[in-house]
């Protein structure tokens, strides 16, 4: 199976995971978020199979999260409005994201990516 592998290459936490998945031979198609954000079909797909919170999918470190003040606003606002706001520029996503077929891996830690894609699954997430 081929990955969808969500990131941005001036990301050093995106370029490990880069790395990561060559040295492991898991085959991926590349994608620049940047570039070619996540739509919010997309995003609200990749949510479900995640299992995580949708705060989880943004980039609390990044100057966008930070100059619109999303630290406060996120709690008053819906699920809905809150991917909305994640479709309208990739630098609020958290990144790298590791699309499969029946699972999405959010952030890089090695560890966790190890464990999905080769304990139990075969190679598959």
């Amino acid at each position: 199976m081929k990955y969808l592998f969500i990131c941005y290459p001036k990301c050093s936490t995106c370029n490990k995971a880069k790395k990561y998945l060559d040295e492991s031979n898991i085959d991926y198609e590349l994608r620049d978020i940047k570039k070619d954000n996540p739509n919010k079909d997309e995003l609200k797909e990749w949510i479900e199979k995640s299992g995580l919170p949708i705060k989880k999918f943004f980039n609390t470190s990044g100057t966008i999260y930070k100059t619109l003040n999303l630290k406060d606003k996120l709690a008053s606002m819906t699920d809905d409005e809150k991917v909305e706001l994640l479709a309208t520029d990739g630098m609020l996503v958290k990144r790298p994201i590791l699309v499969g077929e029946n699972k999405v891996l959010v952030a890089f830690k090695e560890a966790e990516w190890d464990n999905s894609l080769n304990n139990g699954g075969n190679g598959h997430i």
